[in-house]
């Protein structure tokens, strides 16, 4: 790797999972096209998915910082905590000697909110932290008002009991199953639970704070998590996406398909205007045996077009309750269905003219993706932010249709039909206003807010490398 810097210098640290690495790539696109130069914390195993800002930036610019897959074979926590325990063990002195012997160290730590450890390392160092939340205002702002205030169930045999948050704008109320499984799962003075309270207080005390989002769209929670974190420090810079098919990895962004694009393109093109519904439950969702079968016959029923992507399961999942496509489905609706096994183009998908609805699992980046393209969005939130996102899209933005939760809420498939077949109609006002939010999240980026705050972003990296050069 080579150590010579031209630019204000920063490290960006996502946690190792696609979902959280695309967007800060396509943060780290956009402070390349500013003159930065950026170290991107990458494991061997997605290392691949910068290979399109490698063949687009020199390595005086870009370079990758490539560090070990941490072991987790001996916790006993569940994974995504053994995860974050053994990446600080194993990689917290990596990084500081890394620092320590750099002739031109970063000036900030830029890391996912999952990192929340690295806030010691920043300091230990003397640099600063941003954090960069790969959900969006509305669920960091509820984050940080569970762990802060920790409401209870008095009645924990009722999953449904209301939690209510009447600090965070809209005053929004939850059941009690909706909210973090580590909260749920836990209770003070246990370690895990412990851990994810130490990680909330350590990104609401960061020095800044990035998100993917934009303020038309979520600027009610953006200006409340200035006044909890007690700074302005807060930016909404999105929609972070390739703003037109031309721009290097419009098309493969987060790896490439399992179905090669142009063929995909092809299906569409052969498609009216907004005749498709697209279908995909994001890169981690397993969908269960009853999930699949009510999706795939309700697809059937429909009668639209449609692509469903789905996910197989993985070494971890197979002993479990996991869906497949049903033999012959794919035979019955090859005349007006395409189904993707594996990744999918979906940022192309969704761009297409033929695509007018999104039935989506409701994770942050899908939810980007599809409101930029203007589709109405049919929510089916499976864990984690997803319900908060989903109501965001229903309840007050009014582009979502609502039609599943989880295990919870499972549709009926003939329900369903009736609700994709709704979902394209022309006349539906979730359409209008989806529109009037992509023209919105687009202006946004091109001169409008996020632009200004990427402005200010810039500007106040910049001013910690003339402190560090001054110092």
């Amino acid at each position: 790797m080579s150590s010579t810097v031209t630019g204000t210098h920063v490290l960006v640290y996502p946690y190792p999972a696609p979902g959280h690495i695309i967007p800060l790539l396509d943060l780290t696109r956009i402070l390349l096209t500013r003159g930065f130069t950026v170290t991107f914390i990458v494991t061997s195993k997605h290392l691949s998915l910068l290979q399109p800002l490698f063949s687009t930036y020199p390595p005086s610019s870009l370079q990758s910082l490539v560090l070990s897959v941490p072991d987790t074979t001996v916790s006993k926590s569940v994974r995504l905590v053994a995860i974050i325990r053994a990446t600080r063990e194993q990689h917290y002195p990596v990084l500081f000697h890394w620092f320590k012997s750099h002739p031109s160290p970063p000036v900030a730590i830029i890391s996912d909110s999952l990192f929340s450890w690295t806030n010691d390392l920043a300091s230990e160092i003397g640099i600063q932290r941003l954090v960069f939340s790969p959900s969006g205002a509305v669920f960091r702002s509820l984050s940080f008002s569970l762990w802060s205030n920790l409401p209870r169930n008095n009645n924990p045999d009722d999953v449904y009991t209301p939690i209510s948050f009447p600090k965070v704008p809209n005053s929004p109320v939850y059941p009690w199953w909706q909210l973090s499984f580590m909260y749920r799962s836990g209770k003070g003075g246990d370690p895990d639970w412990e851990l994810f309270r130490s990680m909330s207080m350590a990104n609401r005390a960061s020095w800044g704070a990035v998100f993917n989002s934009f303020a038309a769209m979520e600027g009610a929670y953006l200006e409340h998590l200035k006044e909890v974190m007690g700074h302005n420090r807060v930016w909404a810079v999105g929609p972070l996406l390739p703003l037109d098919d031309d721009v290097v990895g419009a098309s493969d962004r987060g790896g490439p398909s399992s179905l090669p694009s142009n063929e995909v393109t092809s299906w569409l093109d052969a498609r009216e205007f907004r005749s498709a519904v697209f279908v995909c439950f994001g890169s981690r969702t397993i969908l269960t045996r009853s999930q699949m079968e009510v999706l795939s016959d309700s697809l059937e029923q429909s009668g639209v077009q449609f692509i469903l992507s789905v996910r197989g399961p993985n070494e971890r999942q197979a002993g479990n309750d996991h869906g497949e496509i049903q033999d012959g489905f794919g035979d019955r609706v090859a005349d007006r269905g395409l189904v993707i096994k594996g990744w999918a183009p979906q940022v192309a998908i969704l761009r297409h003219r033929a695509v007018g609805a999104f039935l989506t699992h409701c994770g942050w980046n899908s939810l980007i993706e599809g409101l930029t393209a203007g589709t109405v969005m049919l929510t089916w939130p499976m864990r984690a932010d997803q319900f908060t996102n989903a109501k965001l899209l229903v309840d007050h933005l009014g582009v979502g249709i609502r039609v599943g939760e989880g295990t919870e809420i499972v549709p009926e498939s003939n329900e369903l039909a009736r609700l994709l077949v709704e979902s394209l109609k022309e006349d539906r006002p979730e359409r209008i206003q989806a529109k009037n939010l992509s023209e919105a999240a687009l202006s946004a980026v091109i001169g409008g807010s996020s632009g200004n705050d990427l402005d200010e972003l810039v500007k106040r990296l910049s001013e910690l490398e003339k402190r560090t050069t001054l110092a």
